[in-house]
């Protein structure tokens, strides 16, 4: 606890010295809007760097915030983060000065708000003393604490089969309609995280409302902060959502806390970025992405994880829209590469009225091994060996040409299969915890042979 009281003495100190750095720095020349095509506006006569901000002053006073996305020669690539409607050409361009920082601390637990940080909730507005840098500060990967815990998420299959360690990045695989909310809702209500941080990007305005009425509910959102940046929302704001939301997870864990990080979607955040890419003239490489999209994916990734010696950790998961549920698409292949694992969930199980949908032999935790006991991992096994038997048979035992007898290790498989099924599927309102999980593992699957 002294090193996170440390690290938050030293931002403060830095955060004061930026504002001093601004305070003494000559005032910024201004341009003007030479050009707008699609979302990107020019502008010509002011200097500022990528990631700055500027304030573009429309002829009726309208002031519209935007980011510098790219530069050539003397231009500036703009990327607005509102609404650009009654912008004119030679508007005037004004860079502010300094990196866009985050609003942080305790004040916004059971909170919901935008991109910009600015609520949705209608509680009123949100007084946080504390700002840290939105895009993060990266740690020493020789610093950051390996992951041995398990974390309990509430869900039977997962705490039992798939193991999440504290600390772990996890990919949650699956097209649309299949259960991703319902299941992410789950383990924010039954985790047993300190802080739960949401961020919801790209997704259907409606979805905002139900999720955190309906499916996080009043006891979750205690605990909670939930960034909601809706479709509807230009793509600079999407990015910025997912940026803020895991910068206010950077916060909490900086403090100690354990903290679990939601992210839906990554997919979202990725055509935001192409979207940007796009506008600015950058090349599609895969599928019509550009290269800067599977850049900035590890960017976002990497900063969850466990902190330094003496703070929290961030365990995320991150849900993929696997598109015409193609386990190949661009992203799914690069998600899969950079996260620590990975829950499929299967169209073809949901059809059957099965829930939470999920397609244990596509799934895999990469680091189930080093936080839980031999003895688990060994029933795990076990599960996975008859589950796969008897998906490999499933036809043959469902024409009757299957004969009992002619194989020991399908006819355990058959034997098991109702349980198995029952195992895996677990109402919405039922808090299944981590040692209780082990214990109806055993029972499953603990006097097959």
């Amino acid at each position: 606890m002294a090193d996170a009281a440390r690290s938050s003495s030293i931002a403060s100190l830095l955060e004061r010295h930026r504002k001093r750095v601004e305070q003494l720095a000559p005032p910024p020349v201004e341009g003007v809007l030479t050009r707008m095509v699609g979302l990107t506006l020019e502008a010509s006569g002011c200097q500022a760097a990528v990631g700055d901000r500027c304030d573009v002053l429309g002829n009726d006073g309208a002031r519209i915030e935007a980011e510098v996305v790219g530069f050539s020669g003397d231009r500036l690539y703009l990327m607005p983060t509102g609404d650009i409607h009654g912008l004119k050409p030679n508007a005037r361009v004004v860079p502010r000065t300094g990196a866009e920082t985050c609003a942080v601390g305790p004040q916004l637990l059971g909170r919901i708000i935008d991109g910009a940080g600015a609520p949705l909730d209608g509680v009123g507005q949100i007084a946080c003393e504390e700002r840290v840098r939105l895009t993060g500060t990266p740690i020493n990967p020789l610093s950051r604490q390996p992951i041995e815990k398990p974390l309990d998420v509430g869900v039977r299959a997962i705490n039992s089969l798939l193991t999440v360690g504290r600390g772990q990045r996890i990919g949650l695989f699956a097209g649309s309609g299949v259960g991703k909310s319902v299941l992410l809702g789950m383990m924010g209500r039954y985790t047993s995280a300190d802080v739960i941080v949401v961020g919801l990007i790209g997704e259907r305005g409606r979805e905002v409302k139900e999720f955190v009425e309906r499916i996080l509910g009043p006891q979750g959102l205690k605990r909670a902060i939930v960034v909601a940046t809706p479709a509807d929302n230009p793509p600079l704001m999407r990015l910025h959502g997912a940026w803020r939301a895991t910068a206010i997870a950077e916060y909490f864990r900086d403090q100690g806390k354990n903290v679990l990080l939601i992210m839906d979607s990554l997919t979202r955040f990725a055509q935001a970025q192409r979207e940007i890419g796009l506008a600015i003239g950058e090349a599609p490489a895969t599928k019509g992405y550009p290269p800067s999209v599977f850049a900035r994916l590890p960017q976002l990734v990497e900063r969850a994880g466990n902190g330094a010696t003496g703070m929290g950790s961030i365990t995320a998961f991150y849900t993929v829209l696997t598109e015409g549920d193609d386990q190949q698409d661009p992203i799914a292949d690069a998600a899969r590469a950079i996260l620590d694992g990975h829950v499929v969930l299967s169209r073809r199980i949901a059809e059957a009225g099965h829930y939470p949908a999920i397609d244990i032999e596509a799934s895999i935790s990469r680091v189930m091994h080093d936080v839980v006991a031999p003895e688990q991992f060994a029933l795990a096994r076990r599960f996975k060996q008859a589950l796969s038997t008897y998906q490999q048979n499933r036809d043959l035992i469902a024409i009757g040409a299957y004969h009992k007898g002619s194989d020991p290790r399908i006819d355990a498989a058959i034997a098991l299969w109702p349980n198995m099924q029952n195992f895996l599927q677990q109402d919405l309102t039922e808090r299944v915890d981590y040692n209780r999980s082990l214990v109806e593992l055993g029972a499953v699957i603990g006097g097959a042979a």
